[in-house]
């Protein structure tokens, strides 16, 4: 069996163990799928080039499964706090928890909701590491952007990213416990 035929043999019988790796690791079952395709697509082309054979090609397969999943780590923008959605989002995106804060809305209920919201948001954020604290306070609320704090502190962008996607996904993290315990989950 010529190296092409061995690769879409594999795509067929392997294809939800890769997906299953794949998804693990990114955001969406579209991007996972997205990935995927990417790769198999790009792996059969470079096996029409190779010149030696492949000893074990399912390991070449998710070597370049791995990389590819760094790639789009790499051209992703930073999540944003303001990124996150309310529950109920899915029909309606503006639905956000940008908008919900910003409603200015002023019934008993939402008043009482919007305060228990911030009340979560600074706890979580008094939990936070100085460092995750700073850069999520700096680039959120006071729109300083992590080029702007790279060269003021001296910090590699690629940390000062890290450092808000750990903020975010602690405050993501409270907010859901918050929510889960007003739907009596």
């Amino acid at each position: 069996m010529d190296l092409q035929s061995q690769i879409e043999q594999l795509f067929k019988t392997e294809r939800k163990k890769f997906l299953g790796f794949i998804r693990q690791r990114v955001r969406s079952q579209e991007e996972a799928e997205d990935i995927l395709q990417d790769v198999f697509t790009n792996v059969l082309a470079a096996s029409q080039q190779m010149q030696k054979p492949i000893e074990n090609i399912a390991s070449w397969v998710f070597t370049a499964i791995r990389n590819r999943i760094i790639d789009s780590y790499r051209k992703k923008r930073a999540e944003t706090f303001s990124d996150m959605q309310l529950p109920s989002a899915s029909e309606d995106p503006s639905d956000t928890f940008e908008s919900f804060i910003s409603d200015k809305t002023s019934d008993p209920d939402t008043e009482l909701l919007r305060k228990t919201i911030w009340e979560r948001v600074q706890e979580g954020l008094a939990e936070l590491p100085p460092e995750q604290r700073d850069v999520f306070i700096k680039n959120e609320f006071q729109g300083i952007s992590f080029r702007e704090m790279s060269e003021e502190t001296g910090v590699n962008i690629n940390t000062l990213l890290a450092r808000k996607r750990y903020a975010v996904l602690h405050l993501r993290k409270k907010l859901k416990e918050l929510y889960d315990s007003m739907n009596g989950n």
